[in-house]
């Protein structure tokens, strides 16, 4: 577990950099396809494993990534493909249409429109609704975006995520189809609409946005042909003055199956490695940063905290817990995220709750650092 658990969090962290990055470039390219990428190494330090106490840490090769983004005339591309030590897979890979100034069109592997826009984090290790798959996810799918004096609203529809529910090697979280923890599962998840409306007041000094989401899916058992349905709703706030940057967001979430072996909970995977979460509870997130310049650049120094609370019949189902304290260092084409980390019945956060909102093991607060550099080009 503990290899396993390294592995997908050194695969992961690239993503807000990156994404950062290729924002960056689509700006500076008005006509045309740019290539970039990534590569990233980082150190973990768990102080609840002994292997890791007695080596100091772990120093290991994190990702490598490419990049294709632009746009001729009204057309364009954006794709993220990624390469770690034991996988591949890809981020997102879609084509994009500007309809006008104010409607974009995009089709294929696309960024789900659920939640905060952007992200509910600032740290390498994400925010707690990640890992319920519900920050940061892409799948495949349409979607239509408008944008105008403040007003942005997202339509979509996803057909499936990236890869069958039997592949655990895949960016984003989703259900999982197979065995954990002795519960044998057949989730797929399939035909899902999302809307978003959020409105986003500027002033001096910064921006509030303020927005609400919905999502509401199907689940497919693929033992028993039957349907089960999956809804998700938030209300999220990401308000910045200078320099300053708080984001705040509550959300509420089912995944209800057909013919589950436990109505309690579900199956969940993603980078090479698969876990059980509560079917259905609710997640807060609050978050609060301040961005220093620098002469070399910029640093961001935050705390991340996210709570989840299970909502099951069960009442031995426990919150989980996490809370990220950290500075991320941009320096030229350099970008350094220094976390630490406090999980209490956490998944990748803490020595024997590889779960979340499924009763605890233990009853405290377990620590780890990481340290990721990534170098972009």
């Amino acid at each position: 577990m503990m290899r396993k658990t390294a592995k997908f969090m050194l695969s992961m962290v690239a993503t807000a950099v990156a994404m950062s990055s290729t924002n960056a470039i689509a700006e500076e390219q008005e006509d045309g396809i740019s290539i970039g990428g990534a590569v990233r190494v980082n150190y973990a330090y768990k102080d609840y494993d002994e292997s890791s106490k007695d080596k100091l840490g772990e120093f290991d090769f994190d990702v490598a990534s490419i990049t294709f983004d632009g746009k001729i005339g009204d057309w364009g591309i954006a794709s993220d493909y990624r390469f770690t030590s034991d996988s591949n897979y890809i981020k997102y890979g879609y084509g994009f249409y500007d309809i006008n100034s104010e409607w974009q069109l995009q089709l294929g592997i696309n960024k789900v429109p659920f939640g905060n826009p952007g992200f509910i984090s600032n740290s390498f290790w994400f925010g707690l609704p990640y890992y319920l798959g519900f920050e940061d996810s892409h799948d495949v799918g349409i979607k239509a975006s408008y944008d105008n004096n403040g007003w942005n609203t997202d339509f979509a529809f996803y057909k499936n995520p990236v890869y069958s529910a039997t592949e655990n090697k895949r960016y984003s979280a989703s259900l999982f189809s197979g065995e954990i923890n002795g519960t044998e599962y057949h989730n797929e998840e399939t035909n899902g609409f999302n809307f978003r409306q959020t409105y986003t007041s500027e002033y001096e000094g910064g921006s509030t946005t303020f927005g609400g989401s919905a999502q509401y899916g199907q689940i497919y058992n693929s033992d028993t042909g039957n349907m089960g349905d999956r809804y998700a709703v938030a209300l999220h706030l990401d308000s910045t003055y200078k320099g300053w940057n708080l984001q705040l967001q509550a959300m509420q979430y089912e995944y209800d199956a057909a013919d589950s072996a436990d109505d309690n909970k579900i199956g969940i995977a993603v980078v090479s490695w698969q876990y059980e979460i509560a079917s259905k509870g609710q997640a807060y997130s609050a978050n609060i940063a301040k961005t220093f310049a620098t002469d070399f650049g910029s640093v961001k120094c935050y705390n991340d905290f996210g709570l989840m609370t299970p909502d099951v019949a069960d009442d031995s189902y426990d919150n989980s817990m996490q809370n990220v304290t950290g500075c991320a260092i941009s320096a030229g084409a350099t970008y350094t995220m220094v976390d630490f980390i406090l999980g209490k019945n956490m998944t990748f956060a803490t020595a024997n709750n590889d779960h979340i909102g499924l009763p605890e093991f233990g009853n405290d607060w377990d620590k780890r650092i990481n340290v990721n550099f990534g170098y972009y080009f």
